[in-house]
């Protein structure tokens, strides 16, 4: 909806019409009729009328409502109920930095994650995780992960390390890129993720574990407290040769050994 939709959608709210809702704000029904019908043209059709600041900071400071509503930013109406569902912050609460002033990595260990679910926003329960700095990682906060469990295999293993950077802005993530995702209901997990914000304001979690133990889901954007996307990850897990390289050591041995049958028919 586009703020004219958003100002008569308040009005009905409150089950006014544009004349007592002008009252209720402080200015002429015209103007109010201007905002949502708009103005009568040459041609016959009507053209609407931008609301002024005044006109917003009454809406807003009359009935109580949630400026982001208004500036297409959240779907909750009321401040009062905006406060029990904030919008997503598009900065990290609480950074870290060094003697240098230079932003630190912060590293979530798996023991932490319950801790960081409560804590992500408390400057002193991040400063007693450990930090360390990493001179390529810029341009960004970042934060590092240790991965638990297994719906990420054929990607990631469980002990492994990803290293995510904030994200800004819900509509910023990318289909098909994988994120740490921190929420109220599901905490700390790290999903591919499909981005369906501006349709239906929710995002579509994937696991890269097809076994069948890991189904898709979704997540509603006032559940989302921080997203991190992974830039880099560290891991134990050594990859095991593709084929084409034991082709090659089996050819390698084949040689090796008509070599030697070779020498020993001399």
């Amino acid at each position: 909806m586009d703020i004219s939709e958003k100002i008569a959608t308040i009005r009905d709210a409150f089950n006014l019409n544009n004349f007592s809702f002008s009252k209720r704000i402080g200015v002429t029904g015209t103007t109010v009729d201007s905002i949502v019908n708009g103005r009568p043209q040459s041609d016959g059709s009507r053209k609407k009328t931008k609301p002024g600041y005044d006109v917003l900071t009454a809406i807003i400071n009359e009935f109580d409502i949630n400026p982001d509503y208004l500036f297409g930013k959240s779907e909750v109406m009321l401040k009062s109920d905006a406060t029990e569902s904030p919008t997503y912050s598009g900065v990290p609460q609480v950074v870290a930095v060094n003697t240098s002033g230079n932003e630190n990595v912060v590293y979530v260990p798996v023991q932490a994650r319950a801790g960081y679910l409560n804590g992500y926003g408390d400057a002193n329960y991040i400063e007693q995780l450990p930090s360390f700095h990493m001179p390529h990682l810029s341009n960004g906060t970042y934060r590092c992960f240790e991965v638990q469990g297994n719906s990420m295999v054929r990607t990631f293993f469980d002990g492994d390390l990803v290293f995510g950077k904030y994200v800004e802005n819900l509509n910023d993530i990318k289909d098909g890129r994988v994120y740490v995702i921190i929420s109220k209901n599901d905490g700390v997990v790290l999903k591919r993720v499909i981005n369906r914000i501006k349709e239906r304001g929710k995002l579509i979690l994937k696991s890269d574990n097809k076994n069948g133990n890991y189904p898709t889901y979704t997540i509603n954007a006032e559940e989302i407290m921080e997203v991190w996307y992974v830039t880099m990850f560290a891991s134990k897990q050594m990859p095991e040769p593709i084929d084409v390289y034991d082709r090659l050591h089996d050819l390698e041995s084949k040689v090796v050994e008509l070599e030697e049958q070779m020498k020993n028919s001399k």
